[in-house]
């Protein structure tokens, strides 16, 4: 199972996947439900020029870097430009094979999955929701099924997180034998009395008052390696006095090599240190040269032995707070760290979703505005608010042409549109205001007749309605801009003289609280 490859996840917006895999057709396959570029069934199919049809996903990839030649027209053998290159807006959603792949028998892909129906169903219901799918565990991507995911998580991920169940910390699951080394609330063992569940943190505590605890002899720092009986150290202090001698040489060597500010919390019991080092060096040379009575000078040494011990445990005690504080803040540090990229990898999941929701409402909201002022009658009025800083953009070139929201002869006939220049075009540069007329592609064109041959009037209303600007036109079936559309829209074609900006520019009532209003009228006789 671990061979497989992981299942996508499913997405919330159309057409950003390429084909469906052949697998899940429950019937024979056939060529023509196929994509032709990424070989898949079709989804959300777009057929081209070429009549060569692709996933709506594919096509847009396939075309997002610039035109494109057809490779199934090249395969077939077929190529002719320019039909068979493939460019944005060349091809068209194909409804009908959509509805026809659609209705296609499916079968799950994923293994020991039943479910069955048909591709939409799949699409809808399935596709991404399936409890057989293969996804990898966020932690240690190890590929599973989506119904054994939440137990790994829970009991088997070597890389979850575990609370200490004596101290509460969180830990990694890989490092319990790391945390069970350092954990204050530990239950450890007393070696003399053999008492349980002592906590780490109170052990040193126990055995400094545990009368069964066998301890190393107070000497053991000079080389004394047996541990601490009924008067071991009464024994065994005369035998020790030429190794403390030793030790207590080196112990100066290396106390005059140390930098103070390293030791700030035990100044004070350094400089005692060396000043008991001094009398214990007096006092040996005293013991060896004088020969003065051995008791007295044992007790001495003791006392400076024990006055040495209590230092050098002050030390430790210091060392190993240190080193727990040290070790807790390091583990700290690493929890939040992985804790910072969960959720730096959440924020940028998050971001990425907001950016192509924002799009698609975006995308939405236009199409909203364009189907509310849409028109389906032939006739059209345009109105042009905030017209004095438009008419300033189109002279300082910042915007020289507005393009008017789509309107149609009928509901399923000629799509069309305005493109005005406010400080004119070509010849009507700065002196007039020029107003164009464009045939757009529609979704029915396939129905109309070619090329467009209706009378076109174009008007800017006087808001007096006393006299309105007027100009009018038949199209030249000749040119390009009246045959059927092979892009979103074609050459504009009209009037570059329609208005003297002079008559703009005095009192006038053709600009009334800084707006104009342009009409369109086709004619739609013989429609």
């Amino acid at each position: 199972m671990a061979a497989q490859e992981p299942s996508p996840p499913p997405s919330s917006l159309e057409g950003n996947k390429p084909g469906f895999p052949k697998k899940i057709l429950a019937n024979k396959l056939q060529d023509k439900h196929l994509c032709n570029i990424c070989l898949k069934i079709l989804r959300r199919p777009f057929q081209a020029q070429c009549g060569h049809r692709f996933c709506s996903y594919c096509f847009n990839k396939a075309v997002s870097s610039g035109p494109q030649k057809c490779s199934a027209c090249i395969k077939e053998d077929i190529f002719e430009e320019p039909t068979s290159i493939l460019k944005k807006g060349c091809a068209f959603p194909d409804n009908a094979a959509k509805r026809e792949v659609e209705a296609l028998e499916a079968v799950c892909i994923n293994e020991e999955c039943s479910w069955t129906g048909t591709i939409k169903e799949y699409e809808a219901n399935h596709e991404g929701r399936c409890d057989f799918r293969i996804l990898p565990c966020p932690s240690c991507k190890e590929l599973l099924r989506a119904n054994e995911l939440e137990r790994h998580n829970e009991r088997e991920c070597p890389e979850r997180t575990l609370n200490c169940k004596y101290c509460k910390e969180p830990f990694h699951f890989k490092n319990i034998k790391a945390h069970d080394e350092i954990c204050p609330k530990y239950p450890m063992i007393c070696e003399g009395c053999a008492k349980k569940k002592i906590p780490r943190e109170k052990y040193v505590d126990h055995i400094k008052l545990c009368t069964k605890f066998r301890t190393p002899c107070r000497f053991h720092v000079v080389g004394c390696d047996m541990t601490k009986i009924h008067d071991h150290e009464q024994a065994c202090s005369y035998e020790h006095l030429n190794l403390l001698l030793h030790f207590i040489m080196g112990i100066k060597v290396n106390l005059e090599s140390l930098q103070p500010q390293s030791l700030e919390l035990a100044g004070h019991k350094i400089h005692e240190l060396h000043q008991s080092l001094r009398e214990l060096e007096v006092k040996m040379g005293q013991l060896s040269g004088a020969g003065a009575p051995l008791s007295r000078h044992c007790q001495e040494l003791e006392l400076k032995v024990s006055t040495f011990e209590n230092i050098v445990c002050v030390l430790n005690r210091e060392m190993e707070r240190s080193a727990t504080t040290m070790e807790a803040y390091n583990r700290q540090h690493r929890l939040d760290q992985d804790k910072i990229e969960i959720l730096n990898n959440k924020v940028r999941q998050l971001e990425r979703t907001v950016g192509l929701r924002d799009l698609s409402i975006v995308e939405m909201e236009a199409k909203m505005r364009d189907m509310s002022a849409a028109t389906y009658d032939g006739v059209f009025v345009w109105k042009i608010s905030d017209f004095s800083k438009k008419r300033q953009d189109a002279v300082a070139g910042r915007a020289p042409a507005m393009f008017s929201p789509a309107f149609y002869t009928n509901k399923y006939g000629y799509k069309m549109c305005l493109r005005i220049y406010l400080n004119g075009d070509g010849t009507g540069r700065g002196t007039h205001l020029s107003l164009f007329f464009v045939v757009m592609r529609g979704h029915s064109d396939a129905l109309l007749k070619w090329p467009f041959n209706q009378k076109v009037t174009l008007m800017l209303l006087d808001q007096n309605n006393r006299e309105h600007i007027i100009d009018a036109f038949r199209p030249d079936i000749s040119s390009s801009s009246f045959q059927r559309p092979v892009s979103d829209m074609n050459i504009a074609s009209g009037c570059p003289l329609f208005c003297p900006l002079s008559k703009l520019d005095t009192k006038n009532s053709y600009i009334r609280d800084d707006t104009i209003f342009i009409k369109a009228i086709v004619d739609l006789t013989g429609l």
